[in-house]
Order: structure tokens, then sequence, then C-alpha cells
């Protein structure tokens, strides 16, 4: 690909992202009709003294409480100025109210909420403890001290008004954030070696947006009404032009001169409406269909672990694992998963980890990985992956040979891509972030890995979400991803369990070309004897959080030494050939067979 494509490339992903859900919104109904009113409001606000036939301030005693006429086309009210120009001013003083306050409360409410959700810990019950506090305070009272003490100042007011506001954007953030933090896309971005800032800012924000727009909408028109309640009860400066301070005149003449009280009534209401709207209809265009990181335990010396990283590096070995304990904190005290699991994977050889569910098999490389969910610890007598000791690694180091030294290959494709986000994007991204390369050679790159996969038209792909693609295909894009950083080990946890059979001969038959070319080690997850016998070297059989038996493939499935491999062996084969054919075998060896 020459550098004219990828810059080409480049420039429609960026136009693409830019005006797609433009362009949606524009051509939904609530989108389009809404946007025009506001938009026309807003301009109305910017150009008041250009569209204003008067002085909002100034007094004609010959317009007092006059009816509609050409000098002034809304009348005048009780002291003889004009409504029209009051209530363009007035559109400048509302929407700028609300700007502060909804300034105020996303800058305060949205990053302690994301922080909160995503991190949790001290921050997450400091922070839950002040929102709860925030909504017990009296605020209308908070509101009338403030205004006594600051002389009715308006930013001031509107500021302490979005600090009340805050709880709401907090609290959202922080459940979307929550939510999203264990979703498998977000652990293949930590796999991925994305840092938490990247991770936070791509993939978090990316689905906490669509609730803030909501509580923005229904912000600002709190705000609004807020503002009106204030000036309505005479707090703020009388000579501003304000929405509210013409519907407290317009209240007190509701019976002789309505009108007075219409005008300002229709605008604030008609504002507050079409904010609501908006925000409902950007929303659902945007509404999307990650877990936290169990630790292993080991030094947190970082001069320790910058000196002796390879101090127990082991030349023959891609993965060396001796002794690994898994437990998870309970009321009961601590119950063990995985009991001093051991295994070896040689460079450029594929080695099975097969068992029934709950065998301990997944919370075996999630240790590997360094993503044991929340209250998950593991414990090793000796840890190596790509010739370094990781048990001497501090957590930071140790996340560092996620994307480079480690490749992960997850099961449920469509669940491991972020619907938010564009194929090209994620895989582009770590390419930059954690590799170094540039926008144009990661992108030169993520095209290439993708023709490598096996799909027709890369660049198409790289321009589709997620939902746009078949399973395979994302399945696809995930090895592209996984083996984009030539990393030395690849993790791959049940690669083909969500695709049909076809697919899954495809899919299985590709990554073993890839890894050969690659001369990546690679270690599979499956409770499918299929799968292992299709792509496997060797074998670890796991039951109930042990090993049962290990060995090379076509040893084991010829002369299995244990009745649970057995069992598991003859559950995989599905037609009586087959079963006849590893009967024989049995009987060849000696063995008695297992039903």
């Amino acid at each position: 690909m020459t550098t004219t494509d990828v810059r080409m490339f480049r420039e429609r992903d960026e136009r693409a992202r830019r005006s797609r859900l433009l362009r949606r919104f524009l051509r939904h109904p609530g989108g389009f009709i809404p946007a025009s009113v506001f938009l026309f409001v807003v301009l109305v606000a910017v150009f008041a003294p250009w569209l204003s036939p008067h002085d909002p301030n100034f007094v004609d005693l010959a317009a007092t409480k006059a009816p509609p006429s050409p000098e002034h086309l809304l009348g005048g009210d009780s002291t003889g100025r004009d409504i029209l120009s009051r209530l363009i001013f007035g559109a400048r003083t509302t929407l700028w109210g609300a700007l502060v306050t909804i300034a105020t409360a996303v800058v305060l409410g949205v990053p302690a909420g994301v922080v909160a959700g995503y991190r949790g810990g001290v921050f997450d019950r400091v922070a839950s403890w002040v929102s709860d506090a925030l909504q017990s305070v009296p605020g209308m009272i908070i509101l009338l001290v403030v205004a006594a003490g600051t002389g009715s100042n308006f930013v001031i007011l509107m500021a302490t008004v979005g600090v009340f506001m805050v709880p709401g954007y907090f609290r959202i953030s922080r459940s979307t954030a929550l939510s999203v933090a264990g979703e498998p896309f977000v652990a293949a971005a930590v796999v991925a070696g994305l840092s938490d800032t990247r991770i936070v800012f791509r993939h978090i924000v990316a689905t906490v947006y669509p609730p803030v727009i909501i509580q923005t909408a229904l912000t600002a028109g709190m705000s609004m009404g807020i503002q009106a309640g204030l000036q309505f009860l005479g707090i703020g400066d009388a000579n501003t032009p304000s929405w509210g301070a013409m519907m407290n005149e317009g209240f007190r003449l509701m019976l002789s001169e309505p009108l007075i009280l219409l005008w300002p009534s229709l605008a604030l209401g008609v504002t507050i409406a079409v904010l609501a709207v908006m925000g409902s209809t950007l929303a659902e265009l945007v509404r999307v269909k990650a877990p936290v990181a169990g630790g292993v335990d080991r030094p947190d010396d970082e001069a320790h672990a910058a000196s002796g990283e390879l101090a127990h590096a082991d030349g023959a070995q891609a993965v060396a694992v001796h002794g690994l304990r898994v437990s998870y904190a309970t009321a009961a005290g601590e119950t063990e998963v995985v009991h001093g699991v051991s295994l070896d994977v040689a460079p450029g050889e594929v080695v099975g980890i097969v068992g029934e569910s709950g065998s301990g098999k997944s919370q075996t490389v999630f240790s590997l990985l360094d993503l044991l969910p929340e209250g998950g610890t593991a414990r090793a007598d000796r840890m190596v992956i790509g010739g370094r000791d990781v048990l001497s690694m501090p957590t930071k180091r140790r996340q560092e040979l996620l994307g480079r030294e480690i490749g992960y290959i997850p099961q449920e494709p469509m669940s491991n891509l972020d619907p938010c986000s564009s194929v090209g994007h994620q895989l582009v991204e770590p390419l930059r972030r954690v590799h170094g390369l540039g926008r144009a050679e990661a992108i030169g790159r993520a095209l290439h890995m993708l023709a490598r996969v096996g799909i027709p038209d890369p660049e198409r792909v790289m321009h589709s979400y997620p939902h746009e693609i078949s399973g395979g295909m994302a399945q696809r894009v995930l090895i592209a991803g996984a083996l984009a950083g030539d990393p030395s080990v690849l993790v791959a946890d049940e690669p083909t369990t969500a695709l049909d059979v076809t697919v899954q001969a495809e899919v299985l038959e590709l990554l073993r070309e890839l890894q050969r070319e690659a001369g990546s080690a690679l270690l599979i997850v499956t409770h499918d004897f299929g799968v292992v016998a299709d792509i496997c070297d060797r074998v670890v059989v796991m039951r109930g959080g042990s090993v049962v038996e290990t060995g090379p493939v076509a040893e084991l499935f010829s002369r299995p030494s244990e009745a649970y491999t057995r069992d598991l062996i003859a559950a995989s084969l599905d037609d009586a050939a087959s079963r006849a054919e590893l009967d024989r075998a049995w009987r060849e060896s000696g063995r008695e067979v297992a039903r």
C-alpha cells in the first residue's frame, strides 16, 4: 500500500467519523426540527444587539402596557419598555446562565463519576459520600445565602446551581463506567497494552456520553427553570433583561395584561422542550447495546523490578508457570479455585488447556494476563512470560507486556469489539499507543494484517463498525489485532466457541498458519478435544482447578491414563466411526475403554 493510499484512507476515515452521527441526527424528525428551533434561539441570543429594535431598558411612557403595534411588535411592559427587545436579550441571559450551570456540573461530576466507576476503591467511596451529601443539602436555602453574600452575582448563582446538579452527572457517569469496566472489549484493550487513561477516554467516555447528553438536556431545562424562579422572586439585577424577570412582571399583571406573561413563558417552554427532544434523539442515535484487574502477588519495588526483570529468564520456555494458585475472597474467607497448576510452553509450540466448565482453565490464563476479576488473587512459585520473570514486576511494568510480548484472542468476538468505534480505529490505536507507530504506518500495518487473515476488502472493514461485519470476520479481526504487534506469546480463550462448524475450521486453520509463520507460542483454552486434535502439539487436561493429565496430543489421544480424559475425548466424538477408531486405539494400547 502506498503512502497516498494510506493518506486517502485516513482522510476518508476522519470525514466519515465526523459526519456519520450528524447525518443521522439531521435526518431524524426528532433531530432536525428541534435543532432548527434551538439554533434559532441561539442565533437570536448571539445577535441580540443587531436584532433588537430598541434598547431593552429604554422606557417609552407612551408604550406603557401598550398592545402590539408596528412600533412595538409585541407591545410594551408596565414601565413602557419594548417586550420584543427584552425577550431577545432575555434569550442571551437565559442561555448564558444554563451554560454556566452545565459547565460546572459536567466539569465536576463526569470525571469524578468515570474515575470512581472505573477504578473504585477509596476515591469511589469518598466521591459517593460527597455526592450523597450534596443531595441532602437544602439547595434553595444555600442559593438564597449565596445571593445575599455575593450581591446576587448572576454567574456565581448559576455556578452554585451547577454544583447541586453534580450528583446527577456523577451517578450516571459512575454507573455507566462501572458496567462498561467489566465488558470484554475493555479487557481486550487492557491486553492490547493500552493505558488506563487511553481506555477511559476511548472506551469508557464513549459509552458515558449518551446518558450525559440526556442529563445535559434535563439540566439545561432545570437550570432555566431555577434561573427563572430566582428572578421571579426578585433575586438578580432588575435592569438585566431575562425571561424570568419578565415572567415575574407578567404574573403580577396576568389578569389585566396576559400577553406580558405569554411571551416569556412561551419562549422558555419551547426552549426547554426542544432541548429535551434533542437530547433524547441524540441519545437514541449513539446508544450502545471493562474487568477490574485482580492481582498477582509480587514485589512492588520498582528498583528491584528494573534490575531483576530478566534475572530469571528462561530461554527455553515462552511461558513457564509453576505452582499457580488462584483464590477469591468470600464472606467465609479465601476460596481457592486453582490448585498448584504448572505448565510450560516452548517458543513456536501450541499447547491446549482443556476441561469442562469450571475446571479452572480460564482462571489459569487470566492469571497469566493479570486480568482476574475483582477479588481474585494469583500466587505462584514461578511465572515466566516471554523470557521475563513477571513475579518481580510491579503492576505497571507487568501491564506493559500486554500487547507487546503477549497477544490475546478472546471468545465472543462481537463482545470484545467496542461497538462505539470502527474496526480500523480499534486496530490502529494499540499500534500507535503501545508500539509507537505513526498514524500512516499503523494504518498500513492494520490493513496488511486484515488482508493477511483472509479478509477480502480490508478498507471496507476498517471503516465498518462491529455490527456491520459477521462473527467469523470479527474473529479474524481479533486475530489480526493480536498478531499485529508481533507478540512472542499468544493466548486464545475459546476462540471458536461462538462460531459455526465451518467458520470454526477456517479460523483454526488460519490461527495455526499465522502462529507458525510468526513463531509465537500459542496457549489455547478450550473444552473441545476436536479443537485440541486440530491445532495443538501438547495438551493439559484440567479438572476442579488441578491438572489431571498432560502430554503430547497423539499420545494422549491413543493412550490416555485417566478415566476423566477418556470421558472428555469420548464426549467430543460425535460419530460412531470416530468412537470405533478410538476404541481400537485404546484396545491396542492395552487400556480399558471408559464409558
